[in-house]
């Protein structure tokens, strides 16, 4: 009927926003502020619109300004600002007086951090951006809008800024950047839309399940891609109109200095996508065409620290944790950037993470958060290498140490040193094998009989991609695998394989048409055996070592990976791509 009433359908609401809106309006009526039925109204109101629940109840008129963000700032625990308290001068010197009307900000005093007073706490981005001009943690105090506004209009009339007001500049800058461009790229970086844009890509790329987002600046606009298990897809092209104000606002975030695009900088941001905390590394280089930016996503909530779920399995396996179980001396875990070296010791700290172990991890950059364990981030630049927070460490009586990288022979002579002295040292090495590592550890300056007397095990790994369990199709092994796997078989490094479930890549939406979903870990484990440590003190060359490591059990990578082939967790291809430099 023409004269029908149109019911408006509710908008879909945001769990979090929900359950702000229940208990904010709880503690209105708990206030006074609000009877049962206009918390009530307020609630259906904000149902049907999915406008945030205290800007509602003004809308709504059940609640003035003043009284409303005298509630809001009590259930935040923020400090409440009246005009009484408002300085009698707030004027501000070297930051633009448009970026702080803009986003309603008004400086209130300076106690070590800066104290401002803000309209909206939850738009916390502006403050950010505030942070990093002055170079000083910005604390928050909350009041109403009117009262913000009237400060601004003070601040503007108070053009002569006197003396004793708040000295707002930031700290350093390049003589080539001037301070009317740093202001100009933060408030770009400060607008709304630059602000949904980056988290657009932050959160598609976490959902798609990426491991990195790269932008690279081109001639014509920003060029966005993303790694799916290993390999970089394009994602689309930003505008030329919207690149810097993009790049600064990722530097801001990641507390980089948005003034310097001549020298690389590295930073991390924290965010939350979809409820789910994740990790970015943020590392940024200048090029020809401008700065290209890489993020590296660390999903936390997407990484099972677990070997079975890494790809280990059988008596590999098992070794693995009887060398990890020994209470001193050093195991390495090798390979190339990206080869999954970190999550392998993060699954061994968490198998042996338990109360009774003190646990000491040193890392640059942290890639995860462990609980129950030690971290420590090291700081080159002021001397806090690998190197002088393993010699500090081993005073803090440690049960186990991981240390994220051995760069050096310094770091090496320490793990060694720890491990000599009663403690397991857990390290990673860029080598291309097990036994290489041996070859390595000597070029560093190790003696031959301490790498004999300390190191337990070497384990070698690679990444591989996984075929989809949704499209991957029965297949008919190829003449080659079934040459290499006799071969394997003949040198009694794998049991005669079967061929049944050898499958082949396909495509479907779910792996974005490539038949591969996931990766999986390909190893090879060289336990030091007695013959080995005999071979290590004797001098023999690589080829001897990797003959008397073979006799006591190592099975090569290639093994393990026509095993995982044979299962139908991957294909012959794979193998071959990252194993033939082996």
């Amino acid at each position: 009927m023409s004269g029908a009433i149109k019911r408006v359908s509710p908008v879909t609401v945001d769990p979090r926003a929900r359950d702000f809106a229940v208990s904010f309006g709880a503690k209105l009526v708990s206030r006074g502020n609000l009877d049962a039925v206009a918390a009530a109204r307020a609630f259906g109101a904000f149902e049907q619109s999915g406008e945030r629940y205290d800007l509602v109840v003004t809308r709504l008129g059940l609640l003035t300004e003043s009284a409303l963000a005298e509630a809001l700032a009590e259930y935040l625990d923020l400090p409440f600002i009246t005009a009484a308290d408002l300085p009698e001068f707030p004027a501000i010197r070297d930051v633009d007086q448009e970026f702080l009307r803009r986003h309603r900000i008004v400086p209130i005093r300076d106690d070590g951090a800066i104290l401002v007073a803000v309209a909206d706490p939850f738009d916390v981005q502006p403050v950010e951006a505030l942070s990093y001009l002055v170079d000083r943690p910005v604390a928050l105090a909350l009041s109403s809008e009117s009262t913000i506004n009237d400060a601004l209009r003070i601040m503007d009339r108070e053009a002569g800024t006197p003396n004793g007001a708040l000295d707002l500049r930031p700290s350093a800058a390049p003589a080539e950047v001037s301070q009317e461009d740093v202001r100009r790229l933060a408030d770009l970086a400060s607008e709304a839309p630059v602000i949904r844009l980056v988290h657009s890509l932050m959160v598609r790329a976490v959902e798609a399940r990426a491991s990195d987002i790269h932008l690279e600046p081109t001639e014509s606009g920003l060029r966005v891609r993303l790694r799916f298990d290993g390999l970089l897809q394009d994602s689309e092209i930003l505008p030329l109109s919207v690149v810097p104000a993009v790049i600064s606002r990722i530097k801001i975030m990641a507390r980089l200095d948005i003034a310097e695009s001549r020298r690389p900088q590295d930073g991390r941001i924290r965010t939350n996508v979809r409820g789910c905390d994740v990790d970015l590394r943020v590392a940024t280089m200048p090029t020809l065409k401008g700065e290209c930016v890489v993020l590296r996503i660390l999903d936390r909530s997407a990484i099972k620290l677990d070997f079975d779920a890494l790809g280990y399995s059988g008596r590999t396996l098992d070794e693995l944790l009887r060398l990890i179980e020994i209470p001193n001396g050093m195991i390495l875990v090798t390979g190339p950037t990206g080869s999954g070296k970190t999550t392998t010791l993060y699954a061994a700290l968490s198998h042996l993470n338990n109360p009774t172990r003190k646990i000491f991890t040193i890392e640059d950059p942290i890639e995860y958060q462990l609980a129950g364990t030690n971290q420590i981030q090291v700081k080159p630049g002021i001397d806090f290498t690998f190197a002088n927070a393993l010699r500090s460490i081993l005073r803090l009586d440690p049960d186990l140490i991981m240390v994220g990288e051995i760069r050096d022979a310094e770091t090496a002579q320490m793990a060694v040193q720890a491990a000599l002295t009663g403690h397991l040292v857990l390290s990673t090495l860029h080598t291309n094998g097990a036994v290489a590592t041996l070859s390595r550890l000597l070029d560093m300056g190790i003696e031959d009989y301490l790498i004999a007397s300390t190191l337990k095990g070497v384990l070698a790994q690679r990444l591989v991609r996984r075929l989809c369990d949704d499209c991957a199709a029965p297949a008919a092994a190829p003449a080659e695998l079934k040459a290499c796997a006799d071969g394997l078989a003949a040198a009694a490094e794998i049991d005669p394989p079967v061929f049944n479930d050898i499958r082949r890549p396909v495509g479907c939406r779910s792996c974005r048409q490539t038949g591969f979903k996931g990766r999986i870990a390909i190893y090879e484990l060289m336990a030091l055996t007695d013959p080995v440590r005999a071979a290590i003190v004797s001098g023999a060359n690589e080829q001897a070592l990797c003959e008397a490591a073979r006799i006591a059990g190592m099975r090569r990578m290639l093994a393990d990976g026509v095993e995982k082939v044979s299962s139908g967790l991957t294909t012959f291809e794979e193998i071959l791509q990252v194993t033939r430099v082996t």
